[in-house]
């Protein structure tokens, strides 16, 4: 274990009794239900100019795959809050590959080159080939999930975070003296606690919700996160018919956790992880609002969708064999919604 340290599984993890989960695929319980294992690196970069990793511009790198919804809310933080010069990123390649020889592991690789597919380019710090090897590179003792984002510290050579919710907490605060958008505040005081709970059960539900609708392996599992689910459509439409954001009228935290999972309803769930009971374009609300985010200076250069749908449709055989990528819907999140009704 190096300096940093890193956590493991729990005795009473549902997954416990299986082999340590390398990617989202390994995460099914005895049950057929997909339990998702929790990040292992959660270090705090720090605006305390004393902190073991403070905020200084130019340290740190962000690894993303365009195609996780975890990491580009990562990177639409880095966007919106202006903090494309002060820390740099890197995509991968959106189709997982085989990350080593000597194994049968796939995960996320770099391209040879930066001609090789648009927006993927090669690790420009470490030469690494893959995912995987930075955090071997991080910690030779590593077991888990070789996953995006990564929060990559230039100085020490190694991971900060691998945990996305806490990274934009930190690009939220931490790096407001050379951010360009110091101003907004997606997690301002007095909405901590409205903002804390909505995450919570729209996590749950509908971010990691969908992931255990594509992902159980037995029917009664995918019925009962297909319940929930579109329970908690319905509860945000119902929220978003009174209000323009999740917690109130200005955008906060929740609203973005929230679009990554909504971009890429009716162009990937609602086919490849069977959540085809009403899509995202039959929810009024839902769908402007969609629209409504995406228009947010810096959020639409997060959205790949060639990459999205390359992704899931590419790298899991087991529910898609063949890698067949359906050609639609192609739908246009620039055109003009109905969500300046509400006052800011």
């Amino acid at each position: 274990m190096n300096r940093l340290g890193w956590r493991i599984f729990s005795k009473n993890n549902p997954l416990a009794h299986c082999h340590m989960a390398r990617s989202a695929l390994d995460e099914v319980s005895q049950s057929g239900a997909f339990v998702r294992s929790a990040s292992e690196f959660r270090n705090f970069i720090s605006r305390d100019p004393n902190s073991q990793f403070p905020a200084e511009a130019g340290r740190y790198h962000l690894y993303i795959s365009y195609a996780c919804p975890w990491a580009s809310r990562c990177l639409a933080y880095l966007n919106i809050k202006g903090l494309q010069k002060a820390i740099s990123f890197t995509s991968v390649k959106p189709i997982w590959e085989r990350t080593k020889e000597s194994d049968e592991h796939m995960g996320w690789v770099f391209p040879a080159s930066g001609k090789e597919l648009e927006g993927a380019e090669p690790d420009p710090l470490n030469g690494a080939k893959s995912i995987r090897e930075l955090y071997e590179i991080a910690s030779t003792k590593y077991t888990g999930k070789y996953t995006v984002p990564v929060l990559w510290d230039k100085k020490l050579g190694t991971i900060v975070s691998n945990e996305s919710s806490e990274i934009i907490r930190m690009f939220n605060t931490e790096f407001n003296s050379i951010a360009e958008n110091p101003a907004l505040d997606l997690y301002p005081d007095h909405l901590q606690s409205q903002v804390n709970q909505t995450n919570e059960w729209i996590y749950d539900k509908i971010n990691n919700g969908v992931y255990k609708c594509g992902f159980a392996k037995k029917q009664e599992p995918y019925d009962e996160a297909v319940k929930q689910l579109y329970e908690a459509l319905d509860r945000c439409e119902e929220i978003l018919s009174k209000q323009r954001y999740l917690c109130g009228n200005t955008i906060s935290e929740a609203d973005i956790r929230l679009f990554v999972t909504l971009i890429r309803f009716d162009e990937v769930y609602a086919v490849h992880f069977k959540c085809n009971k009403k899509l995202l374009r039959e929810y009024p609300n839902l769908f402007n609002y969609t629209k409504d985010i995406f228009q947010v200076p810096g959020m639409s250069s997060t959205v790949q969708m060639d990459h999205i749908k390359r992704h899931y449709y590419g790298s899991h055989p087991s529910i898609n064999p063949f890698g067949i990528v359906p050609s639609g819907p192609n739908i246009d999140y620039s055109s003009p919604h109905d969500r300046n009704k509400f006052s800011a």
